[in-house]
């Protein structure tokens, strides 16, 4: 399982970065709101972030079919979304943490609830 996370880890980072590129760009040079750009960072992320997984993390399951597996994934992941856009919300709102640090922060957390829900329903 440590290689496995490690491995895990290394594709979070990256998709993180697009995360984090996208919603600076689309917050600072166009000036889109910060709940609006990080729900669409977000999910350029996941998409990225399935791919890179389902190549080099997780094994895909016999018992379970590609269109499945895409499902059970896209609801983990909508899942996801929701807790990064509520410790986002919180965290700018009514913390008045700034949006790049809460970014940092929502993605930690979000990380660990990706990795055991995608273990235990997706990985072979």
């Amino acid at each position: 399982m440590t290689q496995q996370f490690i491995k895990f880890a290394a594709v979070g980072i990256l998709s993180f970065l697009v995360d984090w590129i996208m919603l600076v760009v689309m917050v600072e040079l166009f000036h889109i709101d910060f709940l609006v750009s990080t729900t669409v960072s977000f999910l350029t992320s996941v998409a990225l972030n399935y791919a890179l997984s389902m190549r080099f993390v997780f094994e895909h399951r016999d018992d379970m079919s590609r269109k499945r597996e895409f499902t059970i994934f896209a609801i983990l992941s909508c899942i996801g979304l929701g807790l990064n856009d509520l410790y986002m919300f919180v965290g700018v709102t009514m913390l008045n943490v700034g949006y790049q640090a809460m970014k940092v922060i929502a993605t930690f957390c979000v990380t660990w609830y990706n990795f055991f829900t995608r273990k235990k329903f997706l990985a072979g």
